[in-house]
């Protein structure tokens, strides 16, 4: 995606953090400050870094860190633990230059040997985003600040070393026996500016996180010293813990609830765009919307512009599986409404008023109230064409779970969900959604097309070499899911977040979902 990038330690200066050289103070005990991060959902759902691949992201962020960082603001990649970077001609070599004096927070160094351990296990390891190093054939380590990536095809790795998920640079001798146990137990190994104090599975106040005396960036100036993870499941209660300066950072809000935060002078409220969009994975392989007919009924059945109104902001039109300003975007895909032609394919495959009746299961994540609307508005759609729907508002673990079950009798018909990239290129959709797998992972629509899958597995080779051909595939897939009815995309969404107006420096980067990098922010009075 990017050609013959090269970064430069200038850069890191200007645009990263603010010690580049040298070690700054260790924080005092006696200047504690403490940011408090309101989640609707359990924090943590995993603990190893190479395998993690849920909610955790929001923590784990500020615990480990990657060679790169995608900067969404300035489109452009960033250093982080690598200060610079170049890649061959031909995009098949990678050769990586690490930040010297770097420790991990087990005291131990961070050089290329620790780099590619790190790296070499999550490949090996095959768990969360691991995918995004497939193009990898070796990793070797000349000399201590070197690390060289050879590739058996071009892929934009700069890109990918800066991924939310599955970068991660962690110690891999931290623990001598089961490290995935050590990991799962709470404990932690990274570079990054917090360490874990405590951990509370199933409690509200769920995690907290310490400073790393020894982190690289260091403390100099003021900074949270301190990160606390809340479980709080209601939204009005997040926005009263806020207003009474409980928590500090909401991440989502109703629209509602988010405008009447407008006139608080104690809280600031953010909007903008974002990469996640709201999927509705249609079960192609069991029950009755195995049909293509009826799911291209159920899709033509949902009034997308009433999701839209209805949202009040949280929510943006839809084009294709692909939001604007990403590599596959298009115009040329669009997510259209059509009553009548979803009651003559029902008809057709005998349903309707004089034909059978036809009930649908659906699926979704608890606790998030445009969901709520969204999946009201869908029943009273489906309605209008004779289709009832089962909503079961679930647990994200119980409804992966049910999605993910091998007895195809317990999978849901519609399972809704959110979905952005690993990092920022639009692979991940294809790689994760439409993909076929086995065992299931987030492919919840269980569909399996060979050609598809073909094209699959080539894009992040014609995306290392050749962006027009690339932007031309992304768009034909685009199409073809369309087409077949596999994912109805309900709307992109529109964050809307909400913080105290003592959180000085806060900025969205959506190729990290809702995470905030709290060492950047400055905490006032």
């Amino acid at each position: 995606m990017r050609r013959h990038l090269i970064a430069t330690a200038a850069l890191i200066c200007a645009t990263v953090l603010s010690a580049c050289t040298g070690t700054a103070p260790t924080p005092s005990a006696s200047a504690d400050k403490t940011f408090t991060y309101a989640n609707n959902l359990e924090v943590m759902t995993s603990w190893d870094p190479a395998t993690s691949y849920s909610n955790e992201i929001i923590a784990m962020n500020n615990v480990y860190e990657q060679l790169t960082r995608y900067d969404s603001a300035t489109a452009k990649v960033v250093p982080q633990l690598a200060e610079s970077w170049t890649t061959s001609p031909d995009g098949l070599t990678w050769t990586f230059k690490l930040r010297q004096g770097v420790k991990f927070s087990t005291g131990k160094p961070v050089d290329a040997a620790a780099a590619k351990a790190a790296i070499d296990r999550t490949i090996q390891l095959k768990g969360g985003a691991a995918y995004e190093w497939d193009a990898v054939k070796s990793i070797d380590a000349p000399t201590p600040s070197t690390l060289v990536f050879t590739l058996s095809t071009p892929a934009p790795l700069d890109l990918i070393a800066s991924s939310a998920y599955s970068a991660f640079i962690y110690d891999t001798t931290a623990d001598s026996g089961d490290l995935a146990a050590w990991f799962e137990s709470g404990h932690t190994a990274g570079t990054g500016p917090y360490v874990v104090d405590s951990w509370n599975k199933g409690q509200e106040n769920e995690l907290k996180l310490k400073a790393n005396p020894d982190y690289w960036g260091g403390w100099s100036g003021d900074h949270y010293t301190q990160i606390v993870y809340r479980v709080v499941p209601g939204e009005t209660t997040a926005v009263q813990l806020l207003q009474s300066g409980d928590v500090d950072f909401v991440p989502r809000l109703s629209p509602s609830l988010f405008k009447s935060l407008s006139g608080d002078p104690n809280v600031k409220t953010a909007e903008s765009s974002s990469f996640e969009n709201l999927l509705a994975m249609l079960n192609t392989a069991s029950g009755p919307l195995a049909d293509p007919k009826l799911r291209q009924a159920v899709s033509k059945a949902i009034d997308y512009d009433g999701i839209i109104t209805a949202s009040q902001g949280s929510l943006v039109k839809a084009q294709g599986v692909v939001p604007k300003g990403l590599l596959g975007y298009t115009t040329e895909v669009s997510q259209t409404t059509d009553v009548a032609a979803a009651q003559e394919l029902l008809r057709a495959a005998g349903y309707g008023p004089n034909g059978k009746q036809l009930s649908l299961s659906l699926t979704y994540a608890s606790g998030t109230p445009e969901l709520d609307t969204v999946v009201t508005l869908m029943k009273s759609n489906l309605a209008k064409v004779g289709i009832t729907l089962d909503a079961r508002p679930l647990s994200w673990e119980t409804q992966w779970a049910i999605g993910k079950s091998a007895d195809t009798r317990q999978r849901q018909d519609i399972f809704l969900f959110y979905w952005f990239p690993d990092y920022a290129d639009p692979f991940s959709w294809f790689q994760n959604l439409y993909r076929a797998a086995d065992p299931v992972q987030f492919n919840l629509s269980y569909w399996n097309d060979p050609a598809v899958n073909t094209v699959i597995d080539g894009l992040q080779a014609v995306t290392g070499t050749d962006r027009t051909e690339a932007q031309k595939q992304y768009t034909q897939l685009q199409k073809t899911v369309s087409d077949q009815a596999i994912s109805p995309i309900l709307g992109v969404q529109n964050y809307q977040r909400a913080y105290l107006s003592s959180v000085k420096g806060y900025v969205d980067n959506p190729s990290y979902g809702a995470v905030v990098f709290v060492h950047n922010l400055t905490p006032t009075p």
